[in-house]
C-alpha cells in the first residue's frame, strides 16, 4: 500500500482497510474488493424518458482505475451488480469496461448479483472470470448477498448498499457507510457505484458502521 487513505481495522483476528473510496483491501490476500458498481443505471433511466448524464459511468471507472494504481492489488473482486439491467449493456457502457478490463494488470472477478443474473447472458465475451457463488478466500467468505459463513469465516457481502442516517436538530444526512455484524461474522460494503441509493441500517448492539463523509471514514458503534 502506498499513500493510501484508508482507516485500517482488526475483524476477528484479520487486518482490513476500508478505503475512502468505498473499497475495501484485504492485505493478506492482496485483493481489493468492491460491490455494487450499477454501470448503466444512467442508460436504464434514459430508455425511460428520464435525462440522467452518462458521465457517472466514466467517474466510476476512473475511480476504480485510480484505486488500482494506488493499491497495486493481485486481484479485484467485484461482489456482485456490476451492471444495473440489460438497458445498461448499451456499445459505450459495453466498451468502456471492456477497455478498463484491457488496460488492467490485475486479475478481475465477478460474483454475480442479483442484477447480474438478468443479463449475464446477453453479455459479450469480456476477459474476467464470473463466480455464480460465493468464493471461500483463505479465512473469508465474498459473496453478492450475506451468507452464513463456516468455521471461522468473514462473510464479506454487498448486495444492501448500508446508509446511516446522522441527525441533528435541524437536519439529517444519510451517508454510505461499512457495516459490521459481530454476530453474523459479517463486513457489508457500501455500494461503489454514485448513483445507486442505499439501505439504512440499524446500529444495535453487536454492530458497528464506518461512515464515509469527504474523504474519511468514521465509526460509530451500535448499542
Amino acid at each position: 500500500m502506498r499513500d493510501l487513505l484508508a482507516n485500517e481495522i482488526c475483524l476477528f483476528d484479520h487486518r482490513l482497510q476500508l478505503l475512502d473510496d468505498k473499497a475495501l483491501y484485504l492485505p493478506e490476500a492482496e485483493a481489493l474488493l468492491v460491490s455494487d458498481v450499477h454501470l448503466g443505471k444512467a442508460e436504464t433511466f434514459q430508455s425511460m424518458g428520464i435525462p440522467i448524464a452518462s458521465q457517472i459511468n466514466q467517474e466510476n471507472l476512473d475511480r476504480l482505475r485510480g484505486l488500482l494504481a494506488q493499491v497495486q492489488p493481485k486481484e479485484l473482486f467485484i461482489l456482485g451488480d456490476l451492471f444495473h439491467s440489460k438497458q445498461s449493456l448499451v456499445p459505450e457502457v459495453l466498451m468502456s469496461w471492456d477497455t478498463f478490463l484491457k488496460e488492467t494488470l490485475t486479475n478481475v472477478s465477478l460474483i454475480i448479483g442479483n442484477h447480474d443474473r438478468r443479463l449475464i447472458n446477453s453479455l459479450p465475451p469480456l476477459p474476467m472470470n464470473y463466480q455464480a457463488d460465493a468464493v471461500a478466500l483463505g479465512s473469508f467468505l465474498l459473496s453478492h448477498e450475506p451468507e452464513r459463513p463456516r468455521d471461522e469465516a468473514l462473510n464479506i457481502c454487498g448486495h444492501i448498499h448500508p446508509v446511516v442516517r446522522l441527525k441533528s436538530r435541524t437536519d439529517s444526512l444519510r451517508l454510505p457507510c461499512f457495516f459490521v455484524e459481530r454476530h453474523h461474522r459479517r463486513l457489508t460494503l457500501p455500494s461503489f457505484g454514485e448513483f445507486t441509493g442505499g439501505y439504512e441500517v440499524d446500529l444495535v448492539e453487536n454492530t458497528c458502521a464506518y461512515v464515509v463523509c469527504e474523504g474519511e471514514v468514521i465509526a460509530f458503534l451500535g448499542g
